[in-house]
């Protein structure tokens, strides 16, 4: 199993735009422990060691929360249950974190918790 550590994100403000996964060379700087702050999880710790260790991104490159990208990370093919090797107690821990900001942040978010 690998032990991936869980990060709650940095965001300035929210948004509901389209979503797609970011990729390094989107981000203003190549300061992982910055671009970390993007996502939820890394099997490097906080700051991981290679971006590839960051797994379920949240926040767009410019700094907002994105509802459709929570969405993602709950239940897209991407998301908590395709993340290999996260045992049972870590991905419970990562699906309430993405049901409370989006509970928190966006008025119309219906997610469970």
């Amino acid at each position: 199993m690998t032990d991936y550590e869980l990060h709650e994100p940095d965001f300035s403000e929210t948004t509901t735009d389209e979503w797609e996964e970011p990729q390094l060379e989107e981000f203003e700087t190549d300061d992982l422990g910055e671009v970390a702050a993007h996502f939820l999880l890394s099997s490097s710790g906080f700051p991981p060691e290679n971006f590839t260790d960051l797994k379920l991104p949240v926040v767009e490159p410019s700094g907002e929360l994105n509802r459709n990208a929570l969405q993602t990370a709950k239940s897209g093919g991407h998301g908590v249950g395709a993340v290999e090797d996260l045992d049972e107690e870590r991905q419970e821990g990562v699906e309430n974190l993405i049901d409370r900001l989006a509970n928190e942040q966006f008025e119309d978010a219906d997610f469970g918790e």
